[in-house]
């Protein structure tokens, strides 16, 4: 993050807090492509959020549309910034996962996407159709060849047919589902998707680690399990999981980042689905 990009961030969150009459609530952070700080807002605990990458918006309708089920309940939101509820909690899906307890992990994530998929809301227009999500793999297989034009073939095999579209979180990790205490979990910095409902699980075979997505025999459990909590034939979530590693690593490289996690893990689905 460049100086100039953080101090633009600033002053948007500064202006933020001075027109929505917010108080600090400790000091402000960065997370990704946005700064966050926890404020007061009417005596009610909230976190302030402003994107820094210009795009970082596009999920900000979605929460509301969501209202609260599975999602962050948003108090106001803008063309620069979001207040939203802050989660309370002190349990985290990432650390759960490092201490071994993934399939309990796994089983909540199933279940707050269920309740995302499921809400009959009317998002506001601007969601983004998977296809058009996809152009960096194709992009990516034209150029590179072998195991993109795999994960490439695959995605469009997959886009042309899309079975139970939805409205998608787009972006599901260990770390965008947060404990929200009494709440239970919830869901933040959607991206404002619409597609098939398996691409929303490919994204945890690529996370939390290398350590941890690298290993075989995690990518075979944990399909097995996902695919029996959410009703996904099995070599259907392996197939978006071919899909996304191969988009994932064509990102990093349009951001010259060594793509050696979604490649591997890439290299495990296809082998995987070999095998079934």
């Amino acid at each position: 993050m460049t100086q100039e990009k953080l101090r633009r961030g600033l002053e948007k969150l500064n202006r933020a807090k001075e027109r929505w009459g917010l108080t600090d609530d400790g000091d402000f952070f960065t997370s990704g492509n946005s700064l966050l700080q926890p404020v007061l807002s009417e005596s009610r605990l909230a976190m302030l959020k402003v994107p820094l990458n210009g795009k970082g918006q596009s999920g900000f309708p979605l929460l509301v549309c969501w209202d609260g089920n599975g999602a962050a309940q948003v108090y106001r939101y803008d063309a620069d910034a979001l207040l939203m509820e802050r989660a309370i909690g002190e349990r985290s899906l990432k650390q759960m996962v490092l201490a071994g307890q993934e399939d309990e992990a796994n089983t909540i994530i199933c279940r707050v996407a269920e309740r995302l998929h499921s809400c009959t809301c009317r998002p506001t227009p601007g969601l983004v159709a998977l296809p058009v999500w996809f152009k960096s793999l194709g992009k990516a297989a034209r150029r590179y060849g072998g195991q993109f034009t795999t994960c490439y073939e695959t995605a469009d095999a997959l886009l042309r047919a899309p079975l139970d579209e939805v409205v998608l979180h787009g972006d599901i990790h260990y770390d965008n589902i947060l404990d929200a205490g009494p709440r239970g979990w919830i869901a933040i910095d959607p991206k404002g998707l619409v597609g098939e409902r398996g691409f929303d699980f490919a994204n945890l075979f690529c996370n939390p680690d290398l350590t941890i997505a690298g290993s075989p025999e995690r990518l075979s459990k944990q399909a097995r399990l996902i695919a029996r909590m959410t009703g996904i034939p099995l070599e259907r979530l392996l197939r978006w999981v071919i899909a996304w590693s191969g988009l994932m690593a064509s990102w990093m490289l349009e951001d010259r980042e060594d793509p050696k996690l979604p490649v591997l893990v890439g290299e495990l689905a296809i082998r995987e689905l070999t095998g079934c």
